[in-house]
C-alpha cells in the first residue's frame, strides 16, 4: 500500500482546480476564468483499494499579498509546501515559461517535483516539445506530464508516475471518503462560484460567504447564507434591479448544491456589508479564513 499529499502549486489560472475536479471525476472546487477564485486549500482524496491513496491538495494561485485575505491564502499555500510528499507543478503552456520556472525555484522544494504542462489541446506539438525540453533543464524537475486537464487527457498518466513516486504506507482516510471538508464549505463555494460567473472583475474580490443554517428535514435541505460585501454600492449591485440578480443567483446555486446533495434545497441568500473586511482579522476567521 502506498499513501502520500501530492499538492498542486502553479500560478492563478493554470488549471489547478480543474485538474483537482478531473483526477478525482467530482467537482469539489469551484472554478472561474477569473485569477484568485481559490481561496482555501482544498484536499480531495483518489483511493483504490489495497494499493494507494492519493491525497490531493488544491492551493490558491501564488500571488504577493495586499491585505490580510491574500496573507491567509498564501498562508494555506506555505502549509502544503511544509506537507507535500509529491509536488505538482502546473503551468499553463501558453503562459511565460521563464516566469514560472523563477517561481518553482522560489519555493524551494525538497520533494519530487512533476512539472504539468497543461492546456496541450490549445497549441502546437512544437510549443508543447518546447516547453517540455526548457523544465526538463530545471533542477527541481523530477519528471514532466502533458495534460489537458479540461479534456481529461493523459491523466491516467499522471496518477502512474504519482503512484511511482508515493511512500509506502496506510491510508490517512477512509475509503470512502473523498475530503476533509464539511459540505457547509462546499455549499459556500458553489455559491461564491455564481457571483465570479455573474458579475464583474471587482465585485467577486471583495465577497464572502458565510452559511449560517443547514437543517436537513424529511423532504429537503434548508440552507441560509449571507453574501459578505465591502460597500452599499456592491450589495446594490448583487441585488439587481427588484432583487433580480440575487433571485437568479440564488436559483443557479440550488441546481448546483441540489446536484452535490442528491435532495431537494431551499435556499435563502441575504447580502450584508462589512467594510474592509478582507483586512478585519476576527471577520476573516468568522468567514472562515483561518
Amino acid at each position: 500500500m502506498k499513501s502520500g499529499f501530492v499538492n498542486i502549486f502553479g500560478k492563478p489560472n493554470a488549471g489547478k482546480s480543474t485538474l483537482l475536479n478531473a483526477l478525482l471525476g467530482e467537482k469539489l472546487a469551484i472554478v472561474s476564468s477569473k485569477v484568485q477564485t481559490t481561496r482555501n486549500r482544498i484536499k480531495g482524496f483518489l483511493t483504490e483499494t489495497d494499493k494507494y491513496q492519493i491525497i490531493f491538495s488544491d492551493t490558491p494561485g501564488i500571488i504577493e499579498p495586499k491585505y490580510k485575505l491574500h496573507e491567509k491564502m498564501m498562508a494555506s499555500v506555505k502549509n502544503a509546501l511544509e506537507d507535500a510528499d509529491i509536488a505538482l507543478l502546473i503551468v499553463d503552456v501558453k503562459d511565460n515559461l521563464q516566469e514560472n520556472n523563477e517561481l518553482f525555484q522560489s519555493l524551494r522544494l525538497k520533494v519530487p517535483c512533476i512539472v504539468v504542462i497543461n492546456k496541450i489541446d490549445k497549441v502546437s506539438a512544437e510549443q508543447v516539445l518546447a516547453a517540455n525540453n526548457f523544465f526538463l533543464k530545471q533542477e527541481y524537475c523530477h519528471s514532466v506530464i502533458d495534460i489537458s486537464a479540461l479534456e481529461n487527457d493523459n491523466l491516467k498518466e499522471l496518477v502512474r508516475k504519482i503512484v511511482e513516486l508515493l511512500p509506502n504506507g496506510a491510508p490517512f482516510y477512509s475509503e470512502d471518503d473523498l475530503t476533509d471538508l464539511p459540505t457547509k464549505f462546499f455549499v459556500g463555494e458553489m455559491i461564491r462560484e455564481k457571483i465570479y460567473e455573474l458579475f464583474g472583475d471587482e465585485i467577486p474580490y471583495h465577497t464572502a460567504i458565510i452559511v449560517n443554517e443547514f437543517k436537513e428535514k424529511d423532504t429537503l435541505t434548508k440552507i441560509q447564507a449571507d453574501i459578505i460585501v465591502q460597500r452599499e454600492t456592491q450589495k446594490g449591485i448583487l441585488l439587481g434591479g427588484k432583487g433580480a440578480m440575487i433571485k437568479k443567483m440564488g436559483t443557479l446555486a440550488r441546481v448546483d448544491i441540489e446536484k452535490f446533495l442528491d435532495r431537494k434545497v431551499f435556499l435563502q441568500l441575504y447580502i450584508k456589508v462589512r467594510p474592509k473586511w478582507r483586512d478585519n482579522e476576527f471577520q476573516l476567521k468568522e468567514y472562515g479564513y483561518k
